[in-house]
């Protein structure tokens, strides 16, 4: 299998962006809606290309990880948060999520951040196994915070320092 490319996301990715988020949208790590048309554009006011990063194979968009600040605060200035990430169905198993969880963090370093933070669902097992062999501890859980399909479903902080 070939390298997938990392790169910084540009406006025209968009569409793409669009497109996967749609695709690889479940409950087993979403807590909204599943998206309905008409379907809204990939960045907006809240979240630019500024941050997020694209893994590419032939010239295909087959993941993302967006970077944020999570508070606008200037003492949380320090901490980037993970508020994205997503990898193509056809793309999985092949160490892509990997990739763009190293590239995060060192994206995270070269901005400066001493902390980088995400949630992720409990019942989430494959992203958790990922985030924990990549450095990420579990800093806090709020039981039963989303009802998700029937089933009460835990919000799981993680957090690793850079």
């Amino acid at each position: 299998m070939p390298e997938p490319s990392l790169r910084s996301a540009r406006l025209d990715d968009d569409g793409q962006l669009a497109v996967l988020d749609r695709a690889t949208w479940s409950t087993l790590h979403a807590v909204v809606s599943e998206p309905q048309p008409p379907y809204g554009p990939f960045f907006d006011e809240r979240y630019g290309p500024d941050g997020c990063l694209v893994a590419e194979l032939d010239g295909r968009i087959v993941g993302y990880v967006r970077l944020v600040r999570p508070t606008p605060l200037a003492s949380n200035a320090h901490v980037l948060a993970i508020r994205g990430f997503a990898v193509a169905e056809d793309a999985r198993g092949q160490g892509i999520g990997r990739i763009l969880i190293r590239a995060a963090v060192e994206e995270a370093r070269g901005r400066g951040a001493r902390r980088l933070t995400l949630r992720v669902l409990g019942h989430n097992t494959p992203a958790r196994a990922l985030y924990e062999s990549e450095g990420f501890l579990v800093e806090g859980v709020l039981p039963e915070e989303f009802h998700l399909d029937g089933k009460y479903v835990d919000d799981v902080f993680m957090g690793r320092g850079l």
